[in-house]
């Protein structure tokens, strides 16, 4: 038997095993998927669960059953490339490999800063989004609540916050002059206009220099807060970055176009562990896992694959509560409720499959 192991049950990896089920597994294949939670986790909706504005079980969905699949509910520690072993922290059980996916993810970045690893919330995983939520939940009247980041995790999690708890003094940290520096200008006005109306304060050109348990220190200024949330860039999972194969600068795993490791052609990277031109994104490591899915399908048949089209990418979306939104679909700028509804239509797929 041939053993088929995906790391990481996400959008990427997701994509990949339910794309060679379609397409029909040989019979002298085994399809493992690895995951620490016992359920397919909506990163893009983690924000909801730091402000406390929708239950878990909205932002999750059960993995598929399948006779053809297994899994393995655990944290994996390595990635053993010379045996072709992946090894786990909590469990002494080793899963052997004849081909690997690799969508493990990504995890905070802290940029060298003393104290954000200690003292700072974050939305990087579901148990932390959970902690960060019970955090923001337990602030007393008037509690203070300070966001490093003003990127797209940065910009929903300040805003559904400020939906949740009206009484809470927000303060978003924004490194550059103007928050979603990526995004159109008038997408930026809008988002600047609707956290002036709502009152999030947002200070610009950022350039935090510490934390501590109680605040934040910025420009030389210390801010007295109670909840720190961590939004400020991120980097491909410990276990990726440890893999002795080349990188980029930002320490993604360079692959080719049909996204195997050139140095292990039997390994594939997608989703925010792989190098790539695009920004990282949910859709982004979907396309990815449909694409090596179609390769690998191939591949398990012995047969050439085809080179995979151009990726194309629809857009971005992003929320400011419940009711309002922006983002940029077909690269034309929208704001206001539209964007908002195509966001919730889009959360309704993914968590249908």
């Amino acid at each position: 038997m041939r053993n088929l192991v995906i790391l990481g049950g996400g959008y990427g990896g997701i994509k990949v095993a339910l794309g060679l089920l379609d397409k029909g597994l040989p019979e002298d294949v085994t399809l493992t998927i690895v995951d620490r939670n016992p359920y397919q986790s909506l990163k893009t909706e983690f924000y909801t669960i730091a402000a406390g504005t929708v239950a878990d079980r909205d932002v999750r969905v059960d993995f598929p059953k399948d006779d053809r699949i297994q899994y393995v509910f655990a944290e994996v520690e390595k990635i053993d490339v010379e045996n072709n072993q992946i090894v786990f922290q909590d469990i002494r059980e080793v899963v052997s490999y004849d081909y690997l996916v690799v969508a493990l993810g990504c995890e905070d970045n802290y940029h060298g800063i003393e104290g954000a690893d200690r003292y700072t919330e974050s939305v990087q995983t579901f148990s932390k989004a959970r902690k960060a939520g019970l955090a923001v939940g337990n602030l007393k009247a008037n509690g203070k609540v300070t966001i490093v980041g003003a990127g797209l995790s940065g910009i929903e999690v300040a805003s559904e916050i400020r939906e949740s708890r009206e009484d809470l003094n927000i303060r978003l940290l924004d490194r550059g002059g103007s928050v979603l520096r990526a995004f159109d200008p008038r997408i930026q006005g809008y988002v600047a206009d609707w956290f002036n109306k709502n009152d999030v304060e947002v200070l610009h050109h950022a350039n935090v220099e510490y934390v501590e348990k109680d605040g934040v220190c910025n420009n030389g200024v210390c801010y007295v807060n109670d909840v720190t949330i961590w939004t400020a860039g991120v980097r491909p999972n410990r276990v990726v970055r440890e893999l002795p194969f080349q990188k980029d600068q930002h320490e993604k795993i360079v692959v080719n176009d049909l996204f195997q490791v050139p140095e292990e052609p039997n390994v594939y990277v997608i989703g925010d562990c792989a190098s790539s031109i695009h920004s990282p994104s949910a859709q982004l490591a979907g396309i990815q896992g449909e694409q090596t899915a179609a390769v690998l399908h191939c591949i398990l048949r012995n047969k050439e694959p085809k080179q995979p089209k151009e990726i194309r990418l629809k857009g971005t979306l992003g929320s400011l509560g419940k009711n309002d939104g922006f983002g940029s679909m077909m690269k034309q700028p929208m704001t206001g409720i539209v964007p908002r509804l195509v966001k919730s239509g889009v959360l309704w797929l993914n968590k249908r499959h």
